[in-house]
């Protein structure tokens, strides 16, 4: 394997972990947003209040785009194979 060919699959990956990832932080991200702006606005500094929601709506965003995120996962996987395999 040349380092042309570890670039490669390091772009290739660093690219599909950013797919993966990037609805699940940009959920959190809206959701974090909207309650410490709902915080600010009636002044109410629970912690819980910042918490609960947030893994509630991320536990649905995980649950609604696991096919997505396996199906890229695995594409990973078989780039990754087909290249051990053609050596």
């Amino acid at each position: 394997m040349t380092g042309a060919d570890v670039l490669d699959v390091s772009r290739d990956a660093l690219l599909t972990m950013l797919i993966v990832a990037g609805p699940l932080m940009l959920v959190a991200l809206v959701v974090g947003l909207g309650i410490g702006l709902f915080q600010a606005l009636t002044q109410i500094q629970e912690m819980t209040l910042t918490f609960v929601p947030k893994m509630i709506t991320m536990v649905l965003v995980f649950l609604l785009l696991a096919p997505f995120m396996g199906r890229m996962l695995g594409g990973l996987m078989e780039r990754i194979a087909e290249r051990i395999v053609s050596g």
